[in-house]
């Protein structure tokens, strides 16, 4: 059993790498020297520092943000010094978010490697995301662009605010989906909106396009946190579900959906659980069983392949065909990722 699940994944990686290849490849030169500015903006002298910064940087993700950001770009016109430090400035943000968001969820791992703050402690993982957040108000500014550095400010309020909104959620226990997807489009949708709007103005695009690629953003953003939200109802590497987000009070959307058309008798079951924190492994296996049986996950993958098809229907208005292949690509990377 094992061996077959290693198999899938391992075919699902292969897929995954491919769309990502495909993803880049309008913007693959660009991408080389994004990450050439990127690491030397974040550079110090202090060795200490350094180690710190290096570490971080072997973290690094997929890169989906400053890819975007530079294919929106392309999309528009000719990307340029103010693209760059525009992707960069996102792209800094997002990382002194992730190192501060796994602070405050206490989280020891983090893309299969042990989190910043497991190594270092709290107060340094702390500092290093400030250090991070300077650098990104550093390049901001560099872009010579008010209007530009106005998005980015409101990007890291609105990621902020999402944060606080979800803590708020998980004390109040307000189980209600519209709450849910205020939560997510600050949270996570706003990152990718912002990150294909100012990709668009750093070339100078008109404001029709500007707000196409905003709400193509928005769209990527709200599929990527949806299929995060299922990927907690199924087996992790060691084959066991994990329920994290339900064990820190967190109820996504295939738990409402099923919550919302439970019998009176079976909700007051499950509340009780939810409202007492009640989260024995054995309480948080039967919320996620009766999330799957009742309806939720298939509720999720509805409202996912309901963004894609209007995500679709914006990227068919591109001219640049290179560029709407590559964002083809980038739904279909978003709403199959494995991970």
């Amino acid at each position: 059993m094992l061996q077959t699940e290693l198999f899938i994944n391992l075919h699902l990686n292969k897929i995954n790498m491919d769309k990502k290849l495909l993803i880049a490849k309008p913007v693959a030169e660009e991408l080389k020297t994004f990450t050439t500015y990127y690491k030397d903006s974040v550079f110090c002298n202090n060795v200490r520092i350094q180690e710190i910064i290096d570490y971080i940087m072997k973290s690094d993700g997929k890169r989906i943000r400053p890819t975007l950001l530079l294919l929106a770009a392309k999309a528009c016109g000719e990307i340029n010094n103010m693209t760059y430090n525009a992707a960069i400035t996102v792209e800094l943000l997002h990382t002194a978010s992730l190192i501060h968001d796994d602070v405050v969820d206490e989280s020891k791992i983090r893309r299969g490697r042990a989190s910043l703050n497991a190594i270092y402690d709290n107060k340094m993982a702390v500092l290093a995301g400030d250090y991070f957040l300077s650098t990104a108000l550093i390049k901001s500014v560099l872009t010579g662009n008010i209007e530009l550095i106005s998005n980015i400010s409101d990007l890291g309020r609105d990621l902020a605010e999402g944060e606080l909104n979800q803590l708020s959620l998980v004390k109040e226990l307000i189980i209600d989906e519209d709450e849910y997807f205020q939560v997510i489009k600050k949270k996570t949708a706003s990152l990718m909106s912002v990150c294909m709007r100012i990709g668009a103005m750093s070339v100078g695009a008109s404001e029709e396009e500007v707000e196409k690629f905003t709400k193509l953003g928005e769209l990527l953003g709200l599929c990527f946190q949806l299929r995060d939200d299922i990927f907690d109802y199924f087996t992790d590497a060691i084959g066991k579900p994990t329920g994290n987000d339900i064990r820190e009070g967190k109820i996504t959307l295939p738990l409402l959906y099923a919550l919302r058309n439970a019998p009176e008798d079976e909700k007051k079951e499950l509340l009780s659980v939810i409202f007492s924190y009640d989260y024995t492994d054995e309480n948080i296996q039967k919320l996620i069983r009766y999330a799957k049986e009742h309806g939720g996950i298939d509720y999720a993958y509805k409202k996912i392949e309901e963004l894609k098809e209007e995500a679709e229907a914006i990227i068919d208005t591109i001219p640049n065909v290179e560029v709407r292949e590559a964002l083809d690509a980038a739904v279909k990377y978003i709403v199959e990722r494995a991970y």
